[in-house]
């Protein structure tokens, strides 16, 4: 039985998994630990084989590897052979996917982008595992979207061809931001004033919703709570570790603070319009998934009404986007998943044939 590595390595944290190449989607065991306690990614893959070892009572050796790397991946090819590279966004490591190979004994390794990942990690999932917003229809073997606002704004796409879906990154987050009111107007002359050039990622993520609910602060649109505003304030100062978007999200989700209030609205808005843009680039017939660490935090108020009054606000295209199918993506493992997945396609060396998107031999 051959067993799988997969990892999704984060900035701040970084989980690993081991998988039976032939049921991929489920663990054998898995261990989460915080990247900045380690200088490179190899001696945390060994510890994890020890402790795998020690739980399994077998050697775990893993024939093939693939792991999601939060930043850029670039891949060279020298005499056929594949080359992959990556620096991870927050942590000074530099990445080869063969010197991996050679320092941790693992035949075949991949590295992919922590977003290409969750494209694949979509092909897997159940309906336990997604949240529908809108019912709309799938069409086999379509084109899938994917994006989702977390530390940043992640997008995928995937496209049918040689028997499977293949994914394919995107940096469309990083696109121009594209204010449709006078306030959000005001919010991109805010934001230039403090960054030159705003892209739709400034907004439409957890430093989003800093940005908007500073801007509403600075701007007095509104009376904030005292306790909120003083540890936003502390925390711009470096005298508190707290997270900042969690605790303006939490004040809006209790209705406490009427400026969170007014920034979740904000926000939520904003979002539902990157992702109609997303959708009307792709055209995701094949469906639409909303991923991400924000949206399933956020299910009530995306439910609400305004995420998918703007994501239709298309003008003549409306009746296009109503066709589409849209889905929170719940499970918060699914970068993990995919990343399992594609390792099972270096054994195989096919792409991923996603059955649920198949067409009816019938």
């Amino acid at each position: 039985m051959d067993l799988l590595l997969a990892g999704d390595i984060g900035g701040t944290k970084t989980s690993l998994s081991l998988v039976n190449a032939e049921d991929p989607e489920h663990s054998l065991y898995h261990c989460r630990y915080a990247s900045q306690h380690y200088a490179s990614l190899a001696p945390m893959v060994e510890e994890f084989l020890a402790q795998a070892r020690r739980e399994l009572g077998r050697d775990p050796q893993p024939a093939a590897a693939c792991f999601a790397v939060a930043g850029p991946v670039l891949e060279t090819r020298d005499s056929g052979a594949g080359e992959q590279t990556a620096k991870v966004t927050n942590l000074p490591w530099d990445l080869q996917s063969s010197q991996l190979a050679a320092e941790l004994g693992i035949p075949r390794v991949a590295l992919i982008n922590d977003f290409s990942a969750v494209g694949y990690g979509v092909l897997t999932l159940g309906d336990q595992e997604l949240d529908t917003l809108q019912v709309g229809e799938r069409q086999p073997r379509a084109p899938i979207g994917v994006i989702g606002a977390g530390t940043g704004l992640g997008q995928a796409y995937l496209t049918w061809g040689e028997g499977g879906y293949q994914v394919h990154a995107s940096e469309g987050g990083h696109v121009d931001f594209s204010p449709r009111t006078p306030l959000e107007w005001e919010l991109l002359r805010y934001l230039q004033k403090r960054h030159g050039r705003v892209s739709t990622e400034r907004v439409v993520s957890g430093q989003g919703i800093v940005a908007i609910y500073q801007f509403l602060r600075d701007s007095q649109w509104g009376q904030g709570e005292k306790q909120l505003l003083a540890q936003i304030e502390a925390w711009e100062k470096g005298a508190e570790p707290i997270d900042p978007a969690a605790q303006i999200a939490n004040a809006a989700m209790e209705a406490r603070d009427p400026l969170a209030v007014e920034c979740l609205r904000l926000f939520i808005s904003l979002y539902g319009a990157a992702v109609g843009n997303f959708a009307l680039h792709l055209l995701p017939r094949g469906g639409l998934f909303i991923a991400g660490g924000i949206a399933p935090k956020l299910l009530r108020l995306l439910h609400q009404g305004e995420f998918l009054s703007s994501f239709l606000d298309k003008g003549r295209m409306r009746p296009l986007l109503e066709q589409l199918s849209v889905q929170v993506v719940v499970n918060a493992q699914v970068g993990l998943k995919g990343a399992a997945c594609y390792a099972a396609t270096l054994l195989s060396g096919q792409n991923i044939p996603a059955s649920r998107y198949r067409e009816d031999p019938s």
